[in-house]
């Protein structure tokens, strides 16, 4: 950070996080970002990454601005870009607005562009800080730092669960066990990320659609769904098959599953991603590296139990969601949540880091990181 924070730089970044969050949904594979422009205390722009290929959220602030800008400071949770993409650079148009100052969140993390906006626009007299509300940030933009430091989407489990962690009679009966607002609440997570991935018992066992409801009401496409199924064993006639020109659906199968099989399924529009196995399991770091490649930058996981335990178990699950309904089920041979390795002592239990707490009704929802660190 290059200096204390002042509470008014707080007060304008947090506005623009505001702002910043409502392109949740259009922007990925790119992040969300928000801008504030000042004039003395008074906000004379506002502006937000609205959708991929779209004008930046500079851009779009200095469009409000207009003439108001000379001399104004802007505020931005990203660093601005200083390189052509699918847009114009963001500082060429801070330095012809004539913006004074430039206060940035945080730094750009992709390696291509880190550091060129903050250098350039010092260079060409403009006055720039970093690091003002450079968590909040961050946190906002997780998938997006991930994917492009390590290729791979940023993973969130999602379950629910009675109050003793089972998500399924003995019988394998799960409808519904979570209320209406908590699922209408999942649907709108489902148009936040990019993929949905379930393993086979659960398409087999509900026969899912897998879209998000939500997705005409609020513009948001819809993400792909991702299917765990080494051989092939989903049926032609699922609803994910039948719904293929509604949302992508990619199945994660073996190099040696049945190509007659996969030939049926690809002419019915279904994407296969042939992968390693282990024994009659896909190995679920290849599939992170080919989701990564297919810009997919947040993963839901849905299940089932051993889909979720996992991801657990080979760390490779970011943060969760887990719906609780006021319910017990109170029997041994109901399904849990997770299937994992045993556990002989507490200290071998998976900690969470900043749990948060929601309730949907009855239901509560749970929320925290799996990793300590933030990206």
């Amino acid at each position: 950070m290059d200096r204390q924070v002042a509470r008014d730089d707080r007060f304008y970044m947090r506005e623009a996080l505001r702002l910043a969050a409502k392109g949740r949904g259009r922007t990925s594979p790119n992040p969300m970002v928000g801008s504030v422009i000042v004039v003395q205390d008074q906000v004379v722009g506002r502006g937000y990454h609205e959708r991929i290929g779209g004008p930046h959220a500079e851009i779009n602030s200095l469009r409000e601005a207009g003439d108001r800008a000379a001399g104004a400071v802007l505020y931005v949770t990203l660093e601005p870009c200083n390189h052509f993409g699918r847009t114009p650079p963001c500082t060429r148009a801070i330095l012809d607005a004539g913006i004074a100052k430039v206060v940035v969140g945080m730094r750009d993390p992709n390696a291509h562009v880190k550091g060129g906006g903050v250098e350039f626009l010092r260079k060409q007299g403009v006055i720039v800080e970093t690091g003002i509300l450079e968590k909040e940030c961050r946190l906002l933009n997780q998938s997006f730092i991930k994917h492009v430091t390590q290729g791979i989407p940023h993973v969130t489990l999602k379950a629910a669960m009675t109050l003793d962690g089972r998500i399924a009679t003995r019988s394998r009966d799960s409808k519904w066990i979570s209320n209406e607002s908590s699922r209408r609440f999942v649907h709108r997570l489902r148009c936040a990320l990019d993929g949905i991935l379930v393993g086979i018992g659960t398409v087999l066992a509900d026969d899912p659609m897998l879209t998000a409801r939500t997705v005409n009401k609020s513009g948001c496409r819809q993400p792909a769904r991702i299917v765990l199924d080494t051989n092939l064993r989903i049926p032609i006639e699922s609803r994910l098959v039948r719904t293929v020109r509604e949302a992508p659906v990619w199945i994660a199968c073996s190099q040696e599953a049945a190509a007659a099989r996969g030939a049926s399924l690809e002419m019915a529009g279904v994407e296969l991603l042939r992968l390693r196995a282990v024994g009659d399991r896909i190995d679920l770091r290849a599939l992170l590296s080919e989701l990564g490649r297919k810009a997919i930058g947040s993963l839901l996981v849905e299940g089932g139990a051993q889909v979720l335990g996992s991801f657990l178990e080979e760390r490779l699950a970011d943060d969760f969601c887990f719906f609780y309904a006021p319910k017990i089920m109170a029997d041994p041979q109901s399904l849990p949540a997770f299937f994992g390795m045993a556990k002989e002592s507490v200290a071998e239990a998976f900690e969470v880091h900043d749990l948060r707490v929601r309730r949907f009704g009855q239901d509560v929802m749970l929320s925290a990181r799996l990793n300590e660190t933030i990206y």
